[in-house]
């Protein structure tokens, strides 16, 4: 029996719940009825916790941060849906009130609880009674009776913590309709319970004997996964979509903005914030019809980031209208979606983990066009895209991949794209473009390296053309210069620039192009993709 929770107690506590949740995670999504009957609460509730032991095993044993600050920053930055997130925000709540403290023991931890199960009621704008977050205040409300009551043994508060969230479960279906009509106790509130079952097992060594979880008696709607089909440049047909996204570069009263903005443009919104060695940061989830509008707004508010948009219900792609056309690209996280989007592109966003295949393929049949050119705007990308390609083509619809190598490539191809040409002839006109069109970017080396233009140390400027380092030097804007001097010196009409955060060395670079190279003209967008201050294409 453990006295008190101390940092290896939180990491066993948390691979625990990983383990009860990966067990159980089937029966959670089939409970899942609210507020959305999506089927992937138990999905997005494991997804959380395992975020959050990958940041306890990344800092690993000799870390010098409290794993309570490990755990509840994981947990935030990798929180999945609607439940995800409040589990999510329940840690971080933890977080804030035992991080750095010593062992909490009963009685500490039983106050924490029931801050954490306030502070959880604060982050969703418009909670529900007979929910994951009705289950938590009740958990936390047996455990400060246990400590009243003088049961205040570690031992003795984790069993009440438990029972009393049980016990809440339970009457769930009387508080909720949906949950009556469908049989079904809260799905969230269930993966909650396990949580808690899991720490008294962690802390005592037993594990509670409880009922298996009930499957529904009979579905109300088909049991599937996600298929992330919907745009975030088109309003979804039906339900509308989650939307999700880390917000990063911004402040709690742009938040504070950003949140009552959503709250007018949908429900189950839920935002958690959590500081991370770069600033604090925030997980956004909401659910709208007007997708764009969300994004905008996160966009408004900073820079968000990891971007991810679901319908909320199985939606049948639309059957291919006959001559009708559609580009698909895909694209980084950030200011380059609204660029592709408002050039009549359908945007798959990009995170720095990838882009499921799904995605890819869910754009192209969403799209309702028979004839679809897919731009995959990086070449590690190519093969992923002619993948979904060559699925979409079973389903009957004419789709060809343009292996488009940078954003910049994928603009050229994409602005002489012409929907009235014959689909074979717009094809080989974008690839065309796409070719003519060379790239290049300014990275910043993270480590030492062996490139093709020498040895390379962490913080230096890297200097690179068609995937080729050709530069290496200390300051962004002579790295820039010298870089387009090169690239022109071949010739060009038009230079693109996409550029990051760094306003001064866009100007820079512009200014230089004006004086050094007069007769250029000179396009400049923002939006490059994270750590990359400067992407060029030439034309």
């Amino acid at each position: 029996m453990l006295p008190a929770l101390d940092d290896a107690a939180v990491g066993q506590w948390c691979r625990a719940a990983v383990a009860v949740l990966s067990a159980a995670r089937s029966r959670i999504d089939d409970l899942n009825v609210f507020p959305v009957p999506d089927g992937d609460t138990g999905t997005n509730l494991l997804a959380t916790a395992e975020a959050a032991v990958a940041a306890l095993d990344e800092a690993g044993e000799g870390g010098t941060e409290p794993a309570w600050a490990l755990l509840a920053r994981g947990a935030v930055l990798g929180a999945r849906g609607n439940s995800g997130t409040i589990l999510a925000q329940l840690w971080r709540g933890l977080a804030d009130q035992l991080a750095g403290q010593p062992p909490a023991d009963g009685p500490t931890l039983a106050a924490a609880l029931q801050k954490a199960a306030d502070t959880a009621y604060g982050a969703v704008a418009d909670p529900e009674e007979g929910t994951f977050l009705t289950v938590a205040r009740a958990g936390a409300e047996a455990a400060v009776a246990a400590v009243a009551a003088g049961h205040a043994a570690l031992g003795e508060v984790v069993r009440a913590a438990a029972d009393g969230a049980r016990a809440a479960l339970e009457a769930t279906p009387g508080q909720l309709t949906v949950l009556r009509d469908a049989g079904v106790v809260d799905a969230g509130g269930a993966g909650l319970c396990l949580v808690l079952d899991a720490l008294v097992t962690t802390v005592t060594g037993v594990e509670p004997d409880r009922p298996s979880l009930a499957r529904r008696p009979e579905r109300g709607h088909p049991h599937h996964a996600h298929d992330h089909g919907d745009l975030p440049h088109q309003p979804p047909a039906g339900p509308g979509s989650e939307v999700q996204y880390l917000l990063a570069d911004s402040d709690e009263a742009a938040v504070a903005r950003l949140h009552e903005r959503l709250a007018a443009l949908g429900d189950s919104l839920v935002v958690v914030g959590v500081d991370t060695p770069g600033g604090r940061e925030w997980n956004v989830h909401v659910h709208v019809a007007d997708v764009g509008a969300a994004i905008e707004a996160g966009i408004e508010a900073g820079r968000p980031y990891r971007i991810s948009v679901t319908p909320l219900a199985p939606v049948r792609p639309p059957a291919p209208v006959p001559d009708a056309r559609a580009v698909v690209a895909i694209v980084p996280d950030g200011g380059l979606t609204r660029l592709f989007a408002d050039e009549g592109a359908a945007v798959v966003p990009c995170g720095p983990d990838g882009v499921p295949e799904d995605d890819v393929l869910a754009a192209v049949l969403g799209s309702g066009a028979a004839g679809v050119v897919v731009l995959p705007n990086d070449p590690t990308l190519t093969a992923l895209a002619s993948r979904a390609a060559e699925r979409a083509r079973e389903e009957g619809r004419d789709v060809a991949v343009v292996p488009t190598r940078s954003p910049v490539q994928g603009l050229a191809a994409l602005a002489v794209h012409d929907p009235s040409r014959r689909f074979g002839d717009d094809v080989i006109t974008m690839a065309e473009a796409a070719a003519a069109t060379r790239w290049a970017q300014l990275t910043v080396a993270e480590q030492e390296a062996l490139t093709s233009a020498g040895r390379c140390e962490p913080g230096d400027v890297l200097g690179s053309a068609e995937g080729d380092v050709l530069l290496i030097g200390a300051e962004p804007v002579a790295v820039a210069c010298e870089l387009l001097d090169r690239m022109l010196s071949a010739g060009g009409e038009l230079v693109t620039l996409v550029v990051g955060p760094d306003a001064e060395l866009a100007d820079a670079v512009c200014a230089h192009l004006a004086r050094t190279h007069p007769t250029v003209e000179v396009a400049r967008y923002d939006g490059a993709p994270a750590g990359v201050p400067l992407q060029v294409g030439v034309e």
